[in-house]
């Protein structure tokens, strides 16, 4: 059996071609003791097979991300899609050859209606929570389904004209939310043309 996914504990800086750039550093990083969060990687190979298989993810390579993500529960002691206790991951591609600026990410994975509202009352801090989870699914809308930025950051622009304000952060939690809302049915509406 082939092995798709490293924990970062696993690779190091020799494995660029393998890993990319990104897990290869992250991996050498962990292993010198530097603060790097939990993480795991899946290679270049999987990347590969993935394209392959007619632009799918097969079952051994999923078997072996959700291996991962449980080996991170464990560590973490956070559960991905628990909403009392979520694990939340980012997603950021990578490559053999640094490419900066071309490369996409996916912040909060693993944040739903159930977590954000848990988020909100554990932190606090409901504007943060909302701001996270309209982030959240801006850059999974984007990056995933290939629906513009343009859209979301209209939709921004008019809540912002809506309320008299001039900055992101001046909107509130309640802003955000309707944002969060509102990103959603964009997001609907794009994916049943």
């Amino acid at each position: 059996m082939a092995k798709w996914v490293y924990m970062f504990t696993e690779g190091n800086a020799n494995m660029r071609n393998l890993l990319g750039g990104k897990g290869a550093n992250l991996a050498e990083m962990t292993n010198l003791g530097l603060p790097v969060p939990q993480g795991f990687t899946i290679t270049t190979e999987a990347c590969t097979q993935y394209y392959e298989d007619g632009r799918q993810i097969n079952d051994e390579i999923m078997a072996q991300i959700m291996e991962a993500i449980t080996k991170m529960e464990g560590v973490t002691g956070k559960k991905f899609g628990d909403k009392e206790n979520p694990l939340l991951v980012s997603v950021r591609s990578g490559a053999r050859a640094s490419m900066p600026g071309m490369m996409d990410t996916i912040l909060n994975l693993g944040l739903n209606e159930e977590v954000v509202n848990t988020l909100a009352e554990k932190s606090n801090n409901p504007r943060w929570a909302w701001d996270c989870y309209r982030r959240f699914i801006q850059m999974y809308s984007d990056v995933v389904m290939e629906v513009g930025k343009k859209y979301f950051e209209e939709l921004i622009d008019e809540m912002k004209t809506k309320r008299g304000v001039k900055q992101d952060v001046e909107l509130t939690a309640e802003d955000l939310k309707e944002l969060a809302e509102q990103f959603k049915a964009e997001y609907k509406r794009k994916n049943r043309c």
